[in-house]
């Protein structure tokens, strides 16, 4: 019987984490279904998170309808996202990587994408509004001037204080996180002292305020934004789950991720109902804070700095982690600074050059329907593959060689590649998220957005049947075989180095 590794001293919260993508050691496994609950909750228990649950109001719907369209989102995101926090303990490594498994080991990029698309959204939406908050309470405390200069000063200081957090690493990022868990709950449940004099749970706008004209579409539409936040976190579970033990039970880790997204309802419901009281204003956050207490008005700009933090650090880490195994010459921490300045330009641009409210539910739109596909495929490959990866193959293209199990086409798994594909793109066929996303069949019925489940059910329909139409090799299923599906016989191609010329190096 193989010994249990004994576990190595828990890095402290301010040394530099030295992993990459590489796999984490059994013995440096000291994390837990709770760190995993706290890090997801700290990273969405914020502004932006607060921002998003302010959308159903702004679309239009009165404040129960709002609450509705919000609980069933989560429930639903939280549901789909779920398994996602499965892989990284059997893989050691983030989810982009473990995707190898069903993508093969180029095909994997999917993940990448996914990760980079997300991170710029997040990050991006926690500066915004996180740097909006403070000068609005600037403004209102000592006159700070609104102007475009101060906020991209501002925007460029919490934007920086993110990516110290993120060159530090994983530890840093953690305490981070538990401090937001207790700190910005706190501050919320104080909004119900402070807005308890003027917030009518009674608000309705009436049915001429519906966005898309009517109340079905408007609803469906209010409940995909608001899954767009659990779906976000699909590609980053890895980051975090990578550091428990793998043998920790399936039923915590499915139950730590369930928990954390039904705690930010703290946050969703706290947006649902301050944008009833600044319903009308341009400016949700600048209203927000002139409506405020001057004591709450203070305390929001803790929430913002925090919040900013929280969001800004659990969307770039992951994002730079990612793409430090795309280009493992930059590492994670070069790849960091170089997504993170890219991110920020962004900021610049979309925020002070575009419409906010459309840019963010353009963004929302294009991760939900691309990035849930892409997890049912995951989720259905965990499943036939009775959880079965292999930490080495998974590794194959990051360390510059060839080969492995998971190397089926030249390093393509074309079942996951031709399940993603149409699933993604007819789901942005028949996606509704004006002004920027509307596709051709939005109004196919009734003006319901149905994107997302044409998405989820194409890609579980394709992906099975090329399973069983194109069985995959029996040695991708370990010991126990495939559950379900058929299986070929074959042998694995032998992971190798390439040929390179005389002198050529692998990548670091």
């Amino acid at each position: 019987m193989a010994s249990t590794p004994t576990p190595t001293r828990r890095p402290r919260a301010l040394e530099v984490e030295q992993h990459g993508i590489d796999t984490i050691p059994d013995a440096e496994r000291t994390s837990r279904p709770l760190d995993l609950l706290r890090i997801q909750f700290g990273g969405a228990n914020t502004f932006a998170t607060i921002i998003l649950g302010t959308f159903p109001v702004l679309l239009g719907l009165s404040f129960a309808e709002a609450a509705a369209a919000t609980v069933l989102g989560v429930v639903l995101g939280g549901l789909i996202l779920s398994p996602m926090g499965l892989f990284g303990p059997r893989t050691g490594t983030n989810n982009a990587v473990s995707s190898s498994a069903h993508f093969g080991v180029r095909g994997r990029i999917v993940g990448s994408f996914l990760s980079l698309l997300t991170a710029i959204a997040f990050y991006s939406i926690s500066v915004w509004v996180s740097g909006d908050a403070l000068v609005a309470a600037g403004n209102r405390l000592v006159g700070l001037p609104d102007t475009d200069l101060v906020r991209a000063l501002v925007y460029a200081l919490l934007g920086g204080l993110v990516i110290v957090v993120v060159v530090y690493g994983y530890q840093f990022m953690l305490l981070v996180n538990k401090v937001v868990v207790i700190g910005n709950t706190v501050l919320i449940l104080l909004g119900l002292v402070a807005y308890a004099g003027v917030f009518d749970a009674g608000y309705d706008p009436g049915p001429d305020a519906y966005a898309l004209g009517s109340f079905a579409p408007t609803f469906v539409l209010s409940v995909l934004i608001v899954m767009g936040n659990p779906v976000s976190f699909g590609a980053f579970l890895g980051d975090w789950s990578r550091y428990i033990p793998a043998a920790t039970s399936r039923a915590r880790l499915l139950g730590a991720t369930v928990a954390a997204q039904l705690a930010t309802l703290v946050p969703f419901l706290f947006g649902v109902a301050t944008a009833t009281l600044v319903a009308g204003e341009a400016d949700y956050v600048f209203a927000l804070v002139q409506l405020s207490p001057l004591w709450y008005a203070l305390l929001l700009m803790v929430v913002a700095v925090l919040g900013g933090l929280s969001t800004g650090v659990t969307s770039l880490y992951g994002t730079g982690l990612d793409f430090s195994s795309v280009f493992p010459r930059l590492g994670r921490v070069r790849a960091s600074l170089v997504i993170g300045a890219l991110s920020f330009v962004f900021i610049l641009v979309g925020r002070l050059a575009f419409d906010l409210v459309g840019s963010v539910n353009a963004f929302i739109g294009a991760i939900v329907i691309c990035t849930t596909p892409w997890m049912v495929i995951m989720a259905l490959g965990y499943v036939v593959r009775r959880g079965f990866y292999d930490p080495t193959a998974v590794q194959v293209f990051n360390q510059g060689r060839e080969g492995g199990i998971y190397w089926f086409s030249g390093g393509v798994n074309w079942r996951g590649m031709v399940a993603w594909i149409p699933s993604a793109v007819i789901g942005l066929l028949f996606a509704n998220y004006p002004p920027l996303i509307v596709g051709p069949f939005t109004n196919a019925f009734g003006g319901v957005d149905v994107s997302l489940p044409v998405a989820l059910l194409l890609a579980a329909v394709i992906y099975l049947g090329s399973l069983f139409v194109f069985p995959e090799p029996r040695y991708v299923f370990g010991p126990q075989g495939p559950r379900w599906v058929p299986s070929t016989p074959g042998e694995a191609r032998p992971i190798t180095d390439p040929v390179r010329p005389a002198g050529a190096e692998l990548p670091a």
